[in-house]
């Protein structure tokens, strides 16, 4: 792992497919030096990692190309911290339901995941959420595709959960997780990378700057 300069740590985006320009935008803004990532020998530049939104199954078969997937999982395990947002966060988890059989998994995270859990393109939606550890109020957040933490471990800490306006208290999609960590690791379901709200990118750097 690098050694920060400085005020502004070395943040990697894994610059493979999806969201790339919009998170190093918001990192900037966040105080961070923004990199992209897609060799082992720049993410051994780093002290800690963006996997963006985009195809969850995609970024898993890029990322054996590029022979980053076993340092990248040697990485996050001895410490390297990582936010994932949408596909970012499906491929941290432990396990994901209904991906596909190939799919590779980073484990930075003890959680399963359901993919594309609250519908397709169509069913994309908006909502407010509070937020744990964020001040200023709820966060305005968009969910494309968007997959939720079907089951948390003990060392998981819930961050957000959406309610379903148009489901009953009870219903399949009420109260779903959409925002974890685990210890240097944290993960959201949506996009905050496409917003002007730089709190989480934000609550991240902070996060790189303490370990």
């Amino acid at each position: 792992m690098a050694t920060a300069t400085g005020a502004r740590p070395a943040v990697g985006v894994l610059a493979l497919q999806g969201a790339v320009r919009e998170h190093v935008a918001m990192l900037e803004g966040a105080g961070a030096r923004a990199v992209p990532v897609r060799r082992p020998a720049e993410l051994a530049q780093v002290d800690g990692l963006v996997l963006p939104g985009g195809e969850s199954t995609t970024m898993s078969r890029l990322l054996e190309t590029f022979e980053l997937l076993e340092p990248l999982r040697e990485a996050i395990a001895g410490g390297l911290p990582a936010f994932g947002s949408c596909a970012g966060m499906i491929l941290l988890a432990r396990q994901v339901l209904d991906g596909r059989p190939d799919q590779q998994q980073l484990g930075g995270l003890d959680v399963v995941v359901r993919r594309n859990a609250f519908g397709r393109q169509v069913d994309s939606f908006e909502a407010d959420l509070p937020f744990a550890g964020l001040s200023g109020g709820p966060l305005h957040a968009v969910f494309i595709r968007a997959p939720w933490v079907e089951k948390a471990g003990d060392g998981v800490e819930v961050l957000a959960t959406v309610p379903d306006p148009d489901d009953p208290p009870d219903g399949p999609r009420a109260d779903r997780i959409v925002a974890v960590r685990q210890g240097a690791v944290m993960a959201t379901a949506f996009h905050p990378e496409i917003t002007r709200d730089e709190r989480v990118h934000r609550l991240f750097v902070e996060l790189v700057r303490k370990a």
